[in-house]
């Protein structure tokens, strides 16, 4: 234990301290690093016996250290070199490749991996990643070219299969996500997904036609989990449960529609659906129970088989068994791989006969884990999965007792809920700034409603079809129940971001208040938790404002925040028909900061600066809305319109309305011309809200107001030649430019000569695609903040292009 717990504990922080590292060193370096610590563990082995205790954990921590640091590095260099070209996107690549998992459902088409195995530009071979993610829409294109035998006139994506080989030109970028303040991470996702370009199917005129080459025996699991998946959709009509049944068992969520995701997070019960780490582990030790009382009720009949197998060993030998076929089967995901790694280390070292405490094989569980897949360590489903294993270690969990019947099973099980669901308060609390009351009841029922009826039925219907159908009632009857819950106003409580020293000391705090612990210690428990739950973040001082130009692609978003009110000014572009940028991006980042907007502007009605209005209009119904146009028959919002001079002041920072005048009413203006440009705070320290007004209305602005001056401005149409011109930047004189443009937009915003105008008159500018968000604040003029360079990791994109 001297050396192992010192090696264990080493290896993770090694793996912790790697993965904070803004940008990688040459692959030698690592390896360097590497062959420094296995000669530091050779000599420690010699001779570390004679070493005192304290020397002995103190060299095999710096070891673990090293050597998991060195070891990460190499693994992220190796995988780094073999990113896509940057001369290679948005140009026509022909490929030929290996469908390499099944299609998903995309709202607009399909999504697909491809394993490439040669390509061209023209006439010249050149390398692509070993994986790329490809989009095809599912509609027939006409025009296509016509190709050889084999060909089709457009891809039909909803036919592909895993194994098959085919022809394609395709049109690859590399990985860029948005980067927002408590946003998703989708370069890290790709990352961890083996994924380093994405990209879409080439079909139209002049392009040469799909082609299917062969079929072969790659990837049999994957072709197995398609054809199940397919079979669910044809054997249960409604497709509500048809998707849900089909994300059970084969891990594809792609059919479940929009408003059910909303109903499995505001009622907790998100992890039963996704098959994620926690659901696997649930299962796995659920399963362990299932199979124990099975032993026990074999034994009867055959009395030697408890000597010949024990029941602890049988258990947790068949609820490993059958987690880990669980886990191949929906999908073979990072996170069912994290979990399956996790189980099997802990039911190794218990069949091992060593009786190491609890927290030592769950430390170990976790060293396995993360020399496996370092990056799980970023991910929230690590930690909850850790988290809710160590409860279950600390509180006895669900393993089967002598003499205990069902009533009693389920007292056990219940109570093993309900201490889960507490001790993992905190955490989710942390990672996702939402908890779900209603998840205390929810995972009560669901949990073994769908571990031990909906998943083994769903998984039987593999062999015996008509079981679906039982399995699609099970989940009609758990959904209803789902629906009722999130519809109570209490279903779900937000909080605010936290510190994360402040984060991890409450989630210290939940895992001991249900420990089998004496009273005093899970009081303690309770007491850490408290400073998580009463934190208020700050908030700018009376006077001064702060601001944050959202990174939403090709759209505009910006929150601003006064001492005690928020504006939002435009709501970001629509994603498909059933998501948009303020659902991805402004709810989470106006729930983070534990506030409510009291006035939302919309410049105009164009889909990229009003595309979220639908989704803020629901979530904040209180609002002041201001826009330049009728809101009534679309969106049914009551707006006022914001014409110059409406102004008004919240704690002492006036905002000021400067266009359109009150003149521009029932001209005949394009809606671009008829923006709301909004002025916050004055002089030096001004923000300029400009949404897409042109040349001529900037001019017309500045020849109006010669003393108009700003410190920061947003480029109106997305930094548009056709807008922020050299009348306007000459009178305005700011400090700083925002661009909020998406990466590669088909428009090739922002115009080269915008830019050439700003650097001309040495104005600072940064856009979405290389800054993320940017933020700033009216008492640092100067000073404009980047979300990618604050978070920056060796994952992401580097930002320009």
């Amino acid at each position: 234990m001297v050396r192992l717990v010192p090696f264990m504990g080493g290896s993770v922080l090694g793996a912790w301290l790697q993965l904070q590292q803004v940008a990688l060193w040459p692959a030698g370096a690592y390896a360097w690093g590497a062959a420094w610590a296995a000669v530091a563990a050779c000599i420690a082995l010699v001779a570390g016996r004679r070493w005192r205790p304290g020397w002995q954990a103190a060299v095999w921590c710096a070891v673990a250290v090293v050597g998991m640091y060195a070891v990460t590095g190499w693994r992220a260099a190796h995988f780094q070199a073999q990113a896509l070209s940057p001369a290679l996107e948005g140009r026509d690549v022909l490929v030929e490749g290996w469908v390499a998992g099944m299609p998903r459902r995309a709202d607009e088409g399909w999504q697909f991996e491809l394993a490439p195995q040669r390509a061209w530009v023209g006439d010249e071979p050149v390398a692509l990643p070993p994986r790329i993610r490809l989009s095809a829409i599912d509609r027939p294109q006409p025009g296509a070219q016509a190709s050889p035998a084999g060909a089709v006139r457009a891809l039909d994506a909803s036919g592909l299969r895993p194994g098959q080989r085919w022809r394609l030109v395709v049109r690859l970028k590399r990985p860029h996500g948005w980067s927002n303040p408590h946003g998703f991470d989708t370069e890290l996702w790709m990352w961890e997904q083996g994924l380093q370009a994405n990209g879409y199917v080439r079909q139209g005129p002049g392009v040469p036609a799909p082609q299917w080459l062969e079929d072969t025996w790659r990837y049999p699991v994957q072709r197995a989990r398609q054809t199940i998946r397919d079979r669910v959709w044809q054997q249960v009509p409604d497709p509500r449960t048809a998707g849900v049944l089909a994300a059970m068992v084969t891990g594809d969520q792609g059919a479940i529609a929009r408003p059910l995701w909303e109903t499995f997070r505001l009622t907790g019960v998100t992890h039963l659906v996704v098959v994620s780490g926690m659901h696997i582990t649930l299962f796995a030790w659920l399963a362990v129970a299932v199979v124990g009382g099975l032993w026990r009720g074999l034994s009867r009949f055959w009395p030697g088989l408890l000597l010949a197998v024990p029941l602890p060993v049988a258990a947790a030998v068949g609820g490993l068994a059958l987690g880990w076929g669980y886990a191949v089967f929906s999908g073979w995901g990072v996170p069912a791989q994290r979990a399956i790694w996790m189980l099997t280390a802990v039911v190794g070292l218990q069949l091992s006969g060593r009786r190491w405490p609890w927290p030592v094989m769950w430390l170990a569980a976790m060293c396995l884990v993360a020399w496996l897949d370092p990056w799980a360590l970023l991910r929230a489903g690590f930690w909850l999965s850790f988290v809710a294993v160590a409860v279950l270690f600390a509180t006895g969990g669900p393993l089967p007792q002598a003499g205990e019947g069902v009533r009693g099973a389920f007292k056990r099980m219940a109570r093993t809920q309900g201490l889960m669901t507490l001790a993992l308060a905190p955490l989710t609390l942390l990672w996702f700034g939402e908890f779900s009351l209603a998840g205390l009841l929810a995972n009560l029922v669901a949990i073994p409603w769908v571990t031990l009826l909906v998943t083994p039925v769903a998984l039987a219907g593999a062999v015996v079809t008509p079981l679906w159908t039982v399995g699609a009632w099970a989940v009609e009857v758990l959904l209803r129940g789902l629906e009722a819950l999130a519809a109570m106003p209490w279903a779900a409580v937000s909080r605010p971001a936290v510190p994360a020293w402040l984060g991890w000391l409450a989630v210290l705090g939940g895992v001991l208040s249900v420990s089998r612990l004496p009273l005093a210690w899970r009081v303690w428990g309770l007491l850490l938790v408290w400073p998580a739950l009463a934190y208020t973040p700050p908030r700018p001082a009376t006077g001064t404002f702060e601001w944050i130009a959202a990174d939403v692609g090709q759209g505009t978003a910006v929150i601003v925040r006064t001492r005690h009110h928020t504006l939002v000014y435009d709501t970001g572009p629509p994603l498909g028909p059933h998501a948009d940028a303020a659902q991805r991006v402004l709810l989470p980042l106006l729930r983070r900061h534990g506030e409510a907007p009291d006035a939302v502007v919309v410049s105009h009605a164009d889909s990229d600066h009003a595309g979220g209005m639908g989704t803020l209009a629901r979530a904040y119904p209180h609002a002041v809305w201001w826009t330049s146009f009728d809101t009534q028959p679309r969106w049914g919002v009551v707006s006022r319109r914001c014409e110059a001079p409406v102004s008004w002041t919240w704690d002492g920072v006036p905002f000021r309305f400067l266009h359109p005048w009150p003149q521009d009413e029932g001209a005949a203006l394009s809606a671009n011309a008829r923006s709301c440009v909004l002025q916050v705070g004055e002089g030096e320290s001004a923000l300029l809200l400009t949404g897409d007004i042109t040349v001529a209305e900037e001019t017309r602005l500045a020849l109006a107001q010669p003393d108009l001056r700003a410190a920061v401005a947003l480029a109106a149409h997305h930094g548009s030649a056709t807008s922020t011109g050299p009348v306007w930047l000459d009178t305005v004189q700011p400090r700083w430019v925002v661009i909020q443009a998406g990466y590669r937009n088909p428009y090739r915003h922002p115009s080269t000569t915008v830019l050439r105008r700003l650097e001309a008159r040495g104005i600072r500018w940064v856009s979405s695609p290389s800054c993320g968000a940017a933020m700033g604040h009216s008492a640092r003029p100067d000073e404009v903040v980047c979300h990618r360079d604050v978070t920056r990791r060796y994952w992401h994109h580097p930002g320009r292009g």
